[in-house]
């Protein structure tokens, strides 16, 4: 055969051998990701015509009403809560941590992409060397020695050392084509790790800000409790001073004195105990906008609960609201793409490798067209007998998802668990409010009837004692439901996402291009 038929002959053959390499990188094993079912119901059963007939003097929102906002915790209109979210936004460290973490993700993306592409390497080197000269040429000689007549022989050097120098620059590529779709599984399973992270920081963001909104109103609580008792200590001083005037004019005993001094005593001490729950809130709040505890207050403010109608929207929107749902979507897809990824190393692999350069023993010819080389090359890999490692390997990753499937279904029941928690709270908590202020006015009744029983001489001191600690436990408990119910006012708007939707996560394409 002719040397141009040869070559043409080859190249053909080349050409061939390409064209069923491209033709088969567009192959992918594995199974076509499909998001698992999760029954959502029709409605919130708290939220029924009879159900919602007991939300008196405070409605949700409808569901065609405004979406929450982004900045939810504007709704609740207190200038201090926004400036703090603000800083919790930018300095809180596990939301930095959530976002490194993402970043870290992302750019594993990126590493597996780089699999699609070959891989060009470079070793250039210059070496020069000398030649012994003990190896350029040799000659014999025989003879004996010594007086035991032993027969030697012995090797003498006849050659000239020489002198050498070598200039190489080599090109090596290698590359090996994604027949099987190994390589974009993999793209596709870090790009669904890289939205789950998105999400899980998402979800960090809304958990941190839900946890400060909890502790600042916690904190205004504190304050609220330290007004009533530090109101109620003066009004204990009163009824103190009035016993000891009664003592003192032979009206009352000093029984009745030691009764009014001990109700004085504890309350004092109860006021006292508020600072401890405070500072501890204080620091809290600190910590979450990342700054030190010791650098940081907030003035004192009495709480003044002002809930607002919240948009809940309907079952099935939450799974398109709620970040940790989406993070658990995404964990599916991510297990998923790892079935493929395994399944491909059923089939063989392909390596293309190339060299190509210019080498020479003179650096005035290193980069001539004589000195250049080549050689191009191809090979392939397949396991014959692994005794069924790639099978159980398989069905392990099988496994790992069908576990996935398990956690997003757990993750939307969860969700509607703590949406349904929080709204019936916030029903019950509506009438036991107004119970509640009901019973401390009836108690503040009962109080000034004690009171003007006992500046008469009708009754003993005790019935007023009975009556003052009536009056404080009622008002007590008034404010601590209002703060469970502006506690469980945030946990709802956590509940339902803060906000937050599906679109918000960042897409294939701009996770693949950053």
């Amino acid at each position: 055969m002719p040397r141009s038929d040869r070559q043409y002959f080859a190249r053909s053959i080349a050409y061939g051998v390409l064209a069923v390499l491209l033709s088969l990188a567009g192959c992918s094993v594995g199974p076509k990701y499909q998001r698992a079912s999760a029954s959502a119901p029709a409605a919130y059963k708290e939220l029924t015509p009879e159900a919602a007939k007991d939300l008196q003097g405070w409605q949700l929102a409808q569901p065609n009403d405004t979406a929450i906002r982004g900045k939810w915790w504007e709704i609740f209109n207190d200038p201090e809560l926004n400036d703090l979210e603000e800083k919790a936004n930018n300095s809180n460290q596990s939301i930095a941590a959530a976002a490194s973490s993402f970043l870290a993700a992302r750019a594993m993306v990126q590493e597996a992409r780089s699999q699609l592409f070959p891989t060009v390497t470079s070793s250039p080197a210059i070496t020069a060397g000398r030649q012994p000269t003990t190896t350029a040429g040799t000659g014999i000689a025989t003879g004996t020695t010594g007086t035991t007549g032993v027969s030697t022989t012995t090797t003498q050097a006849t050659g000239t050392s020489r002198n050498y120098s070598e200039f190489s620059l080599p090109f090596d590529a290698s590359w090996q084509p994604d027949l099987w779709g190994r390589v974009r599984k993999t793209i596709a399973s870090d790009v669904a790790a890289a939205q789950a992270s998105a999400a899980d920081l998402a979800n960090v963001r809304l958990t941190v800000q839900a946890e400060l909104a909890v502790d600042y109103f916690q904190l205004r609580t504190e304050d609220a409790l330290k007004q009533l008792l530090d109101s109620t200590v003066q009004a204990y001083q009163q009824s103190l001073d009035l016993t000891v005037a009664l003592y003192e004019t032979g009206i009352d005993s000093d029984e009745a004195v030691a009764q009014a001094q001990t109700q004085l005593q504890t309350t004092q001490a109860q006021d006292t105990a508020v600072d401890i729950l405070r500072a501890q809130y204080e620091h809290a709040v600190a910590t979450l906008i990342g700054q030190p505890a010791p650098a940081f207050s907030l003035p004192f403010v009495v709480l003044n609960p002002n809930p607002q109608p919240i948009p809940f929207g309907i079952p099935s929107q939450l799974l398109e609201r709620r970040p940790d749902i989406s993070a658990a979507e995404r964990a599916m897809a991510q297990a998923n793409a790892q079935i493929g990824i395994v399944t491909a190393a059923y089939y063989p692999t392909v390596t293309l490798t190339g060299e190509a350069g210019f080498a020479s023993t003179a650096i005035t010819t290193w980069f001539t067209w004589p000195s250049r080389f080549w050689s191009v090359g191809t090979s392939l890999a397949e396991t014959i007998f692994d005794a069924g490692l790639r099978r159980a390997t398989v069905r392990q990753y099988r496994a790992a998802y069908d576990q996935t499937v398990a956690n997003y279904r757990a993750t939307v029941l969860t969700a509607f668990q703590q949406v349904e928690d929080n709204l019936a709270g916030l029903r019950i908590l509506s009438t036991e409010i107004q119970q509640q202020d009901a019973a401390v006015q009836s108690a503040q009744k009962n109080l000034t009837v004690a009171t003007d029983r006992y500046r008469l001489g009708i009754d003993p001191y005790l019935n007023v004692i009975t009556a003052q600690t009536t009056l404080l436990t009622s008002q007590q408990v008034a404010v601590n439901l209002r703060l469970q119910q502006m506690t469980a006012h945030v946990q709802l708007i956590e509940a339902l996402g803060g906000g937050w939707g599906t679109t918000q996560l960042p897409s294939a394409s701009s996770v693949a291009l950053h």
